[in-house]
């Protein structure tokens, strides 16, 4: 019975003792491992625009959440939007570079022109005097006329009298020729010479006046000569037309030689100068070409076309080129530019900035404001912004500047912030 009850005991004891341990070890606090405070974001950005920026987590148009943007953590001082990338990804991700480089720029300027009268060899007749087309010898466009080859016939009044006072001047002097008084003599010259000068200002052909010296007769019908040979482009008036000084009689052209009116881009510009050479070709005369000059720049844009027009002069044998033709021109060039430059492509043009990405050292690239020159054969001249053998990069390099921008618009708001905290410590 002693034994039974000693048992007892011990049991009790140690059920006792178990449950106090376990009591005891309820009420202390567990040990935990101090956690890891999260980074908080500088702000969020728009997954599809980086440029769109919330303070707070947002969702976009097409319900995607905006990104965490974190301050740079890297030790060592940044330029900002600088992009760091690991250089075993670097060609993964398709950037290459090229090494800017100083060279000679030269250019060829391709361009169209189109063929015109050569406007020192295009005359418009006009009459000055009034009266009618009793005939008409040139009466169709296009008809090939010879210099001093008659036009009209012309009856004027006022022709009628002028003959008639020449010849009674004529008849005049030669009455007087043996007057004894001298100024006599001489007045009697000199209304013949001013009555003649009078038929000659009226435009009449001076083998008409040396007719009406040797006829004495008057002419009722006078006719008017072609000044130049070439060929009718306008007829203004047909047999029985009254006309009078305003009226436009022909309209010739000589097309012994003729112009060619090329634009030239605004970027051509630059390259092209009075002289330089030209080669020309004309779909309608093919395997064959033709070579000219640059004769004239003219001062000003055409602003529908934000062209500059040049004239090129060329002589027209046989009257192959017509006008209205078109001709694919090329000038060449002889100005050569010394430049440092880089490839084209490697420029990314904003509207309000040029710039490049440069690489300071290995997968590191800074952007960079350039200036630009004169462009030529894909190659871009840098007036400003960078040195010679320095790194650009010609391809991927809009993938940097999405990122670069992001990490611009980092730095800000770290800046932001940290100028923020300092008032607020400031306060305090």
């Amino acid at each position: 019975m002693n034994k039974q009850i000693l048992a007892t005991a011990i049991i009790t004891l140690v059920l006792g003792a178990g449950i106090g341990y376990l009591a005891s070890s309820m009420k202390q606090p567990q040990t935990r491992q101090p956690a890891v405070m999260a980074k908080k974001p500088l702000y969020y950005r728009n997954p599809m625009n980086p440029e769109i920026t919330s303070p707070v987590p947002a969702k976009d148009d097409m319900g995607m959440d905006y990104l965490p943007v974190y301050a740079e953590s890297n030790a060592g001082k940044v330029s900002p939007g600088e992009v760091r990338i690991d250089p075993a990804v670097i060609q993964d991700i398709g950037v290459r570079t090229e090494t800017a480089r100083r060279e000679e720029l030269a250019r060829d300027i391709r361009t169209v022109g189109r063929v015109t009268y050569d406007e020192e060899r295009l005359v418009r007749l006009h009459p000055k005097y009034s009266g009618w087309v009793d005939k008409a010898y040139a009466d169709k466009s296009g008809q090939q006329v010879k210099k001093g080859e008659p036009l009209l016939a012309i009856y004027s009044p006022q022709l009628v009298s002028s003959q008639q006072e020449y010849l009674l001047a004529l008849g005049n002097a030669a009455g007087l020729k043996a007057s004894p008084f001298a100024d006599v003599r001489k007045g009697a010259a000199s209304l013949v010479e001013s009555t003649r000068q009078r038929l000659k200002l009226f435009d009449m052909p001076e083998r008409l006046i040396r007719k009406l010296e040797k006829d004495r007769e008057v002419m009722k019908d006078v006719s008017i000569d072609s000044p130049m040979t070439g060929i009718v482009t306008n007829i203004g008036v047909r047999e029985g037309d009254r006309i009078g000084p305003e009226t436009e009689l022909y309209a010739i052209a000589d097309l012994s030689t003729v112009w060619v009116l090329a634009d030239l881009y605004e970027n051509d510009m630059p390259w092209a100068k009075q002289g330089d050479s030209v080669s020309l070709k004309f779909a309608d005369i093919p395997g064959r070409s033709f070579t000219g000059r640059i004769a004239y720049i003219y001062p000003y844009l055409e602003a529908k076309t934000r062209t500059v027009k040049v004239r090129i002069e060329l002589d027209n044998p046989g009257q192959l080129l017509k006008p209205d033709m078109y001709a694919d021109v090329d000038v060449q060039s002889d100005r050569q530019v010394d430049a440092l430059t880089v490839p084209s492509e490697a420029v990314i043009r904003t509207g309000t900035r040029n710039m490049v990405f440069v690489q300071t050292a290995p997968g590191r690239f800074e952007p960079r404001d350039v200036v630009l020159g004169v462009s030529s054969n894909g190659r871009v001249q840098i007036l400003k912004g960078l040195k010679e053998d320095e790194t650009v990069v010609t391809s991927g390099q809009f993938l940097l500047d999405s990122e670069s921008k992001i990490r611009e618009a980092a730095s800000r708001m770290s800046e932001q912030k940290t100028h923020e905290g300092m008032k607020m410590g400031g306060k305090k």
